[in-house]
């Protein structure tokens, strides 16, 4: 399987020496991953903007401890940098992602940066407004991509890096899906029709990245998933065929946000996965259709983006 999204890094650096990637109590570990039978899974360095007066060094920080964890177990973890070194690689792989784009102001030698050091895939924004663009909270929905920003897509499509719309605008969703040349991805994200929550799509974004080529992966959230508040498989299964529904089989990919959530999950870690593939194949998704969900569908974007 192949994980679009989790926030372990942080968790890891909050637990300082406490824990590690081998083996841990939150949602994701090797342990974990390796039970999964895991091919790979999406680390995002998340940043929260406005609690640092220099985020660019907390950046830092986080990729240090990423390092710092891939080297401890390199017998088992690789970071990897592109789709072939993926298929490649006989060990779990790992992408580095980062979650807030506004970590590199206005300053494109960052964002080069951010690519030479590994990072595949960048969260436009998350839930402030920043150099890029605006959140889809606090009244930002009609607010698009900045003149940077949209600068920030086309640099993107050109080095080949993964556009993440979750967390932005309508609007700005909307300036991406204009303006990207290459598949782009709601890496995290559920269905608006099913739960009316800012972080869902509509069906008509939903239609867009499918049309582009890209995928959605399902977010576990509780409050994405059920409006109860409560994350269970048959409300994350509900999701799923909206989705597929509404975009076709290959739009629809795995973006657990295992490790960056709260409260009630049925499907408390990655390797409990099994449990959400009993359920499709008990709505009747075919093994073929299962396999796209799980690492064909975003194997594809990664091919053509990477």
């Amino acid at each position: 399987m192949i994980d679009l999204h989790c926030d372990t890094i942080l968790l890891l650096d909050e637990a300082g020496h406490r824990a590690n990637l081998k083996e841990n109590p939150f949602s994701i570990d090797l342990k974990k991953l390796q039970k999964n039978k895991s091919l790979a899974q999406f680390f995002a360095l998340f940043i929260e903007l406005e609690a640092f007066d220099e985020p660019w060094n907390y950046f830092e920080k986080l990729y240090k401890r990423f390092n710092k964890e891939m080297a401890a177990n390199s017998n088992t973890i690789k970071h990897v940098r592109s789709y072939e070194e993926m298929i490649k690689n006989d060990k779990i792989s790992a992408f580095l992602t980062v979650e807030e784009g506004g970590i590199i102001g206005e300053d494109f030698s960052k964002l080069k940066q951010l690519y030479t050091l590994g990072v595949r895939l960048i969260t436009l924004t998350w839930n402030f407004p920043n150099s890029i663009g605006y959140p889809n909270v606090n009244g930002y929905s009609n607010n698009g991509l900045t003149k940077f920003g949209k600068e920030v897509v086309e640099y993107m499509n050109t080095a080949g890096m993964i556009i993440d719309v979750s967390h932005l605008s309508d609007a700005g969703f909307r300036d991406v899906a204009s303006l990207s040349k290459k598949p782009f991805i709601a890496s995290h994200s559920n269905a608006r029709s099913i739960v009316n929550h800012s972080r869902n799509l509509t069906d008509d974004m939903i239609r867009s990245i499918a049309n582009s080529g890209g995928v959605v992966g399902i977010n576990f959230c509780p409050s994405f998933i059920n409006i109860d508040g409560v994350s269970t498989i048959n409300m994350i299964v509900k999701h799923m065929l909206h989705i597929i529904d509404k975009g076709g089989i290959d739009v629809m990919a795995i973006g657990t946000d295992f490790d960056g959530i709260k409260g009630p999950l049925e499907i408390e870690d990655i390797s409990q996965m099994h449990l959400l593939k009993d359920a499709l194949i008990k709505e009747g998704l075919s093994q073929n259709q299962i396999e796209k969900i799980w690492q064909s569908n975003a194997k594809r974007v990664l091919r053509e983006v990477l």
